[in-house]
């Protein structure tokens, strides 16, 4: 049985100010498997302190200083791989295969720092000027439940490599996550108040990180809406803001690729993560003169899907994170159903003898209209939507048409036109015939997805601020 109730500020695992308790409850049986109590107001402006003195430290450390804590870093979150893979399984039912690719991603996060760093000039000419790249200051780090130990040892590792001590906020629904990270993190040796963690509710720990004066830049992935309180809570200090936001993302199956590929590809964008990301790819989009086949091999691959306990490497599908992602997810399938489309795989129901824990079945419908609910809204759960088009330019329109734009899929036996599709999508991440990303390039997203980009150089610059400095 867990029992959480420290975090880490400068330096230091601290019992938290704050006295909300909350239990901790096991998605595949829920069951209680421990409590956590919530840091406070209080809290967060100890740990906005600590960031702060040691930000004078962090902002004189050299290169080589930065890349060494960053190899630091890697070496004690990669000792750990294997529990930040168990804990993310126990605690929001992340697959195996899911949980054991972030765990093995977040220890790279810091080796792909470090080598963008080591290239990168800090200092260089501008005609008569210098230019100087300087840490922005304090940095707020604010992670989702989904990934938590991924997303912020990515924001993490930028962040340091700018020179910026950091506050990490991970979602109050990520405790284990949260603390098998600290312990790891801690074990690197950093000097204190290098980086400081607590779980709390937004509309104290949150609230307090987003109109403190004392944090110049907040990088956040979450959902829109919460994306949108951050902005207006930032102004009024005129923060530097980056948001990953939430996605619909579409999935393009092109009239000349090969489906045997396509359609199981598409199913793994569809599905990764028990369809809780935000780059899931749940949108489908097939030419409707090959409509009936594409589906027909959807409902096959997606009825073969092993969905039950996540420790499981065999399965695809765990269950979803909480009772109320887990009702919000069946609400869905009903909507769909009174919209109008065609059920083709799945359905409200529990999956066959699996009567505990918030498993929902793969879900797919076909006949979608892209003005349908399940085809505007991020269900953040195991629906596909499969919408077909007339012709490639129907597609792009329909796959535009859309509020969000972080991520899109397109599947085509020609390159060429492949690339001619990508250019003309609105997303800040287009994969042609492949699921995984690719982690140097840059990552965010357009329209409401979002504003600034993660990873690689484009990751390293949003920590910084440019100085021009010309003589006379």
């Amino acid at each position: 049985m867990w029992n959480i109730h420290q975090a880490y500020i400068d330096g230091a695992f601290v019992a938290v100010h704050g006295d909300e308790v909350v239990d901790m409850i096991a998605p595949t049986t829920e069951q209680r498997i421990g409590r956590v109590t919530l840091g406070n107001r209080e809290d967060a402006k100890l740990a906005i302190a600590a960031a702060r003195r040691t930000q004078p430290m962090m902002a004189a450390t050299t290169k080589a200083q930065r890349i060494d804590m960053l190899r630091r870093l890697q070496a004690a979150v990669l000792a750990r791989t294997e529990e930040l893979r168990d804990v993310t399984i126990e605690e929001y039912g992340g697959p195996w295969a899911r949980a054991q690719w972030v765990s093995r991603y977040a220890s790279e996060c810091f080796a792909n720092a470090a080598q963008v760093l080591e290239a990168y000039p800090l200092s260089h000419p501008v005609g008569t000027a210098t230019v100087t790249m300087q840490p922005v200051g304090v940095a707020a780090l604010v992670a989702p439940w989904n990934s938590a130990v991924g997303t912020v040892c990515c924001k993490l590792a930028s962040a340091l490599s700018a020179g910026c001590a950091t506050v990490v906020k991970p979602s109050e629904m990520s405790p284990l996550q949260t603390q098998v990270l600290a312990q790891a993190l801690h074990e690197a040796g950093l000097p204190p108040g290098v980086f400081n963690i607590l779980l709390g509710r937004g509309a104290d720990v949150g609230d307090e990180i987003s109109t403190s004066p004392d944090i110049a830049k907040i990088s956040f992935t979450g959902s829109t809406a919460t994306g949108k309180t951050i902005v207006r809570a930032a102004v009024e200090t005129m923060k530097r803001v980056s948001l990953s936001l939430s996605g619909k993302s579409a999935s393009i199956v092109l009239d000349d690729a090969d489906l045997d590929a396509a359609v199981s590809q598409a199913i793994a964008a569809a599905f990764m993560n028990n369809g809780q990301a935000c780059v899931a790819g749940t949108r489908l989009l097939v030419p409707r003169s090959r409509a009936g086949e594409i589906v027909e091999r959807v409902k096959a691959g997606v009825t073969a899907l092993r969905v039950g306990d996540p420790r499981d490497p065999d399965t695809a599908v765990g269950p979803l994170a909480s009772r109320a992602q887990f009702e919000r997810v069946r609400g869905f399938i009903r909507r769909g159903l009174d919209e109008g489309a065609t059920l083709v795989a799945g359905g409200e129901s529990r999956p066959q003898g699996l009567e505990r824990g918030f498993f929902v079945q793969p879900t797919v419908f076909a006949d979608v209209r892209n003005d349908m609910d399940i085809a505007r809204q991020e269900i953040f759960g195991p629906v596909l939507s499969v919408i077909a088009y007339e012709d490639e330019a129907q597609a792009i329109a329909i796959a535009n048409d859309s509020v969000y734009g972080l991520q899109a899929y397109v599947f085509s036996s020609q390159p060429e036109r492949a690339q001619r599709v990508a250019a003309q999508l609105e997303a800040g991440t287009v994969l042609i015939n492949r699921v995984q990303p690719e982690l140097l390039a840059p990552f965010g997203g357009v329209k409401q997805s979002g504003i600034g980009r993660e990873f690689g150089v484009a990751g390293l610059e949003s920590f910084l601020e440019a100085k021009a400095v010309a003589g006379a």
